[in-house]
């Protein structure tokens, strides 16, 4: 009589470590909301006073390789002087933004996208120069 040999194959999954967020400049908004997320969360938790200054958050952005001529941003101080109770940025992604909120009043960083609006821009309201 003849055996018939028989074959084991054991397939061991290998463990893959989550990608870290990154920059996908092919990517839609959607797609790298989660980084823009992590390099706001990241501006926030280093607290001080810089958790709550626009320049920080776009000088942030722009070292993870966002678009600075496609971002926007609130003042830092009200109209009167005082320090703002939130403050806003954004970068334009094609039709879309990525919009960060922080501040006193917000809690926790709050991100979405959102639609451009009619005009091109991301943010309502007076935003000021990002001239540095």
């Amino acid at each position: 009589s003849t055996a018939t040999p028989t074959v084991s194959i054991e397939v061991t999954p290998t463990p893959t470590e989550p990608a870290e967020p990154a920059l996908r400049p092919e990517g839609t908004a959607a797609e790298n909301l989660e980084f823009f997320t992590v390099v706001v969360e990241e501006v926030w938790a280093a607290g001080g006073e810089s958790a709550v200054a626009g320049r920080t958050y776009i000088d942030a952005l722009t070292a993870a390789g966002f678009d600075k001529s496609a971002m926007q941003v609130t003042e830092d101080t009200s109209t009167v002087g005082n320090p703002a109770e939130s403050i806003q940025f954004s970068v334009a992604w094609g039709e879309e933004c990525l919009v960060g909120q922080v501040g006193p009043a917000t809690g926790d960083p709050f991100t979405v996208v959102v639609d451009a609006l009619p005009d091109g821009g991301c943010l309502v309201g007076a935003t000021r120069p990002i001239d540095w």
